[in-house]
């Protein structure tokens, strides 16, 4: 796991229509996590790679109107979650171990184990916990946080 640090005037400024660069693909560990930082928040990032046939079908799929596309080489998906662990309260949720728990992409958190559903950060043994989770995207080699 690395951390990597990104806050910058124009990040704390932006606007809520404006996107915000977290990190490029060089960034990312495939099918493991990174931390980045924006505006005070932790944001652990998940990066899982997707098939190779996959990503040559992206790469001749025509670009919708105004939206990024995935270059064939980041091809795969991306999550955002809190990095603070709300039972241990400590930041370790970007060291988790990704993984499938009952047909669910889940993070499990390196202290007491609680898996967290990548899609919406909640919680699968304690229904009353759930992480913050960030909408992010790619925009050629870079992720971008959408506020």
């Amino acid at each position: 796991m690395s951390e990597l640090i990104l806050e910058t005037e124009a990040a704390r400024s932006a606007s809520s229509s404006h996107p915000v660069r977290l990190c490029s693909r060089a960034d990312l560990v495939a099918g493991s996590g990174i931390v980045a930082w924006h505006d005070g928040h932790q944001i652990a990032l998940f990066f899982l790679p997707g098939r190779p046939e996959a990503a040559d079908r992206l790469s001749h799929s025509p670009e919708a109107a105004g939206e990024p596309i995935k270059p064939p080489e980041a091809a795969g998906e991306l999550y955002a979650l809190d990095n603070r662990d709300p039972f241990s309260g400590a930041n370790v949720i970007g060291r988790g171990i990704i993984g499938d728990l009952k047909g669910e992409l889940v993070v499990a958190s390196p202290i007491y184990k609680h898996h967290f559903r990548l899609t919406d950060g909640q919680c699968l043994e304690d229904p009353s916990q759930r992480l913050r989770t960030w909408v992010v995207r790619w925009n050629g080699d870079d992720v971008e946080l959408l506020l």
